[in-house]
């Protein structure tokens, strides 16, 4: 059976979605890891690669602060707090997978699945926003990264 990443990813949104929506209320017993197994376990069958959804899940939220600073100059129009609940989640998912897994997941793909969650989970415009604040993030801060690197390993 092949390893259902999409599943996987909606699986971590889930997870990070309640588990911004508990802390944001105070839940003093809130564990994403008692939610993560708990939405994990619903899909026992369908998701083979749990380890890339606990580690989108955990990595997200290790690096939650610095993808919130990289996600606010690409839509200054949209202040982070007011982007709905789901479509901050998705962004941050869709940019923690080109800053830090690149080495596992092409650029397009992190983009297309961001964009599909978007689809299915967010409202009429989320998937043209996400679309555009991921693609920018993809010129400016992944293909600069790349072209520095290539100027860098030339032999001059």
């Amino acid at each position: 059976m092949a390893s259902n990443r999409h599943l996987g990813r909606i699986v971590a949104l889930q997870t990070l979605y309640e588990y911004e929506f508990r802390t944001s209320a105070d839940d003093k017993s809130v564990s994403v890891d008692e939610i993560l197994g708990r939405n994990l376990g619903r899909y026992d069958q369908e998701i083979e690669d749990t380890d890339f959804v606990t580690g989108l899940v955990h990595g997200v939220l290790k690096h939650q602060d610095e993808l919130d600073d990289r996600i606010r100059p690409l839509a200054p129009e949209w202040p982070l707090e007011q982007i709905a609940r789901i479509d901050r989640n998705v962004l941050r998912i869709g940019l923690y997978e080109l800053l830090h897994l690149a080495d596992k997941v092409p650029p397009k793909v992190a983009i297309n699945e961001a964009v599909e969650l978007a689809k299915a989970f967010g409202s009429d415009n989320s998937s043209k926003f996400i679309n555009g604040v991921l693609g920018t993030a993809y010129r400016t801060l992944v293909e600069e990264v790349e072209e520095t690197k290539d100027a860098g390993t030339k032999v001059q």
